[in-house]
């Protein structure tokens, strides 16, 4: 795919997240592109971002639970770009009039105090890098009509990131398990799911080492301060005006969402 066409998708993506609206699966209009092409067609979504003022604060993991690799057709995960206009906190919650068709998903953030650089990063590098862990929220949003995607689209529309939002509670990784914690996921007061990090690629400590590694072969090392969303380890919540959504991983604590105004979708 030349760089006229990674452009022009790039823009169009970005555009759509201006304007609150979808578009046309990739997939269905360039049936030829490839994951590779994806990623460059991310950056400049991405590069858009950052020439509007925003800056990339860390990244997130996709697509590490086997039901939604066999969806997508893929057998490793994907990430996508964090940067700073999706910070939320949970003062503020997620005001969804920002958004499109969002949908919300429980899981474990990494903040570093360390730079990590691969290749050859391990779980216990990662542990060390990490200054601690908290529960969060990511609340994923397609620019991509219907959430019709296949792992081209979803890597084009930097990994469908919409904002996040991280709990105050906070833990070293080695103070617990993260593979082994559980976690519990409430909506509007009552059980919605339950997971456990091990869902995450065997560890949520080896989703992040296996961006890492893959980041370095390509030259992006993770920075001190990077926040590294590790995956969801619940099923995705649609969310609209008035929801609440809580969830408690066991040893470290809460991370609690509040949602107002409306979606585009």
């Amino acid at each position: 795919m030349n760089n006229e066409t990674i452009e022009r998708y790039g823009d169009e993506l970005y555009e759509a997240l201006l304007a609150r609206r979808v578009v046309a699966p990739l997939l269905e209009r360039e049936p030829q592109i490839r994951v590779e092409d994806a990623y460059r067609i991310q950056q400049r979504m991405v590069a858009r971002r950052v020439a509007a003022g925003e800056r990339v604060v860390g990244k997130k993991i996709g697509v590490t639970s086997k039901p939604v690799q066999d969806f997508l057709g893929v057998y490793e995960p994907d990430f996508g770009q964090l940067t700073s206009g999706m910070a939320r906190s949970e003062a503020e919650g997620v005001d969804l009039g920002a958004l499109i068709q969002p949908k919300a998903e429980a899981e474990l953030a990494f903040v570093l105090e360390r730079d990590l650089v691969g290749p050859g990063v391990t779980a216990a590098d990662v542990i060390r890098a990490t200054a601690y862990v908290s529960p969060c929220f990511e609340i994923v949003d397609s620019r991509i009509r219907d959430w019709k995607i296949k792992i081209q689209d979803t890597v084009a529309d930097n990994a469908s990131c919409g904002v996040y939002l991280i709990g105050e509670a906070k833990a070293h990784p080695r103070q617990l398990d993260v593979a082994l914690a559980g976690m519990v996921l409430e909506k509007n007061g009552e059980l919605h799911s339950t997971g456990v990090g091990a869902a995450v690629q065997g560890s949520p400590v080896h989703a992040v080492a296996w961006l890492a590694n893959t980041l370095g072969a390509l030259g992006l090392p993770f920075r001190a301060g990077e926040v590294i969303l590790s995956g969801s380890q619940s099923a995705l919540v649609p969310v609209t005006d008035g929801d609440e959504l809580v969830c408690t991983i066991g040893g470290l604590g809460t991370c609690r969402a509040r949602f107002h105004g409306r979606s585009a979708l």
